[in-house]
């Protein structure tokens, strides 16, 4: 490096970001991580099962076993630096030519497997632009909704981690920068096709579709009971996909109510329908999700979110979805 600020310029999940400067002057973002974060990250885990097998003998309606699985699935990928970079290289590759989406370009030669080097994308952090004019934030929600759902309708991978602290803004919000890509989850094309015929099923209450979209997720053992009980949460997730119109996300609910119904209704009705093992490949989309409509309320934005995710959709099909996968895959070398 030409130079290197000691001081942090940034905390990260498992470690501290750095600006610096590489030899041929451009402003570079090192991500440092912390020390002994492998044997830190085992350690909580051990501690993490041991609560989850708590929480599972006090609320046995849900088996969570696949859930600490997955948790534990990604959170060993971010500790990867190798593979955030490639991760950050099908990114950059996808949104490559637009000049309203930027993702940062990886710096191999100056990156290992526990310090990541890339360019910086200068930005201003979303709640600066909390009390932008309606046009302004409305834009702002247009770019996280494509940065979020097209690569997934497209290549079947997500943006994991979606919260406040993994976006900037350039200029007057003329650009979104996307910034973290620890945690991207890779799913296999037959469940984002079920995440799409669910929202064929629930728009139109098809009944049989919704049964196959779930056990497409990987629920098993479903009955009637059990699709009504996980029906009840998906209308809450997918909400505003279903609404033809212009609304805020909460659609009126306060933003500190939003969900808690859904969530103590799912709760009592599990317990009396139960039990249920929740997939992996579940667990981080809804977690997505629900970072996605956060920052979605934070902005205050109100959007026909239904012809968002129609337009997300053009062209559709689980077989070109896996081509285009393979081959997005292939060209970072990333599994």
């Amino acid at each position: 490096f030409k130079d290197f600020d000691l001081e942090p310029a940034a905390a990260a999940s498992l470690g501290q970001v750095h600006r610096a400067t590489a030899l041929d002057g451009r402003a570079l973002a090192v991500k440092l991580q912390y020390p002994d974060m492998q044997s830190a990250v085992e350690s909580d885990f051990g501690q993490l099962r041991a609560l989850m097998g708590l929480g599972r003998s006090l609320f046995p309606a849900i088996d969570t076993s696949e859930i600490i699985e997955e948790v534990g699935a990604r959170i060993r990928e971010e500790l990867d630096y190798g593979r955030e970079a490639k991760a950050m290289s099908l990114y950059r590759d996808f949104f490559r030519g637009r000049g309203d989406i930027a993702v940062p370009e990886a710096l191999p030669e100056l990156s290992t497997g526990r310090l990541l080097s890339m360019t910086w994308l200068e930005g201003r952090g979303l709640l600066a632009f909390k009390d932008a004019p309606a046009e302004t934030r409305n834009r702002i929600a247009r770019l996280l909704f494509q940065a979020w759902w097209t690569p997934f309708n497209n290549i079947g991978v997500i943006h994991g981690d979606p919260h406040l602290g993994n976006y900037t803004l350039a200029g007057e919000a003329d650009r979104l920068n996307m910034l973290d890509f620890g945690c991207i989850r890779i799913f296999p094309p037959a469940f984002v096709g079920g995440v799409v015929k669910l929202f064929g099923a629930l728009s139109s209450d098809n009944r049989a579709d919704q049964r196959e979209a779930y056990e497409t997720w990987g629920f098993k053992g479903l009955t009637e009971d059990l699709i009504d009980t996980l029906n009840l949460w998906a209308r809450f997730i997918y909400a505003p996909l279903l609404d033809d119109r212009v609304r805020t996300v909460a659609d009126g609910v306060k933003p500190s109510e939003y969900g808690r119904r859904e969530a103590f209704a799912v709760k009592q009705a599990l317990e009396a329908k139960g039990p249920v093992t929740i997939p992996r490949e579940f667990v981080f989309m809804d977690r997505a999700a629900i970072g996605l409509g956060s920052a979605f309320l934070h902005l205050g934005a109100e959007m026909n979110w239904r012809k968002l995710f129609e337009e997300s959709l053009e062209g559709f099909s689980v077989e070109g979805l896996a081509k285009r996968q393979g081959a997005a895959l292939g060209a970072v070398g990333l599994s």
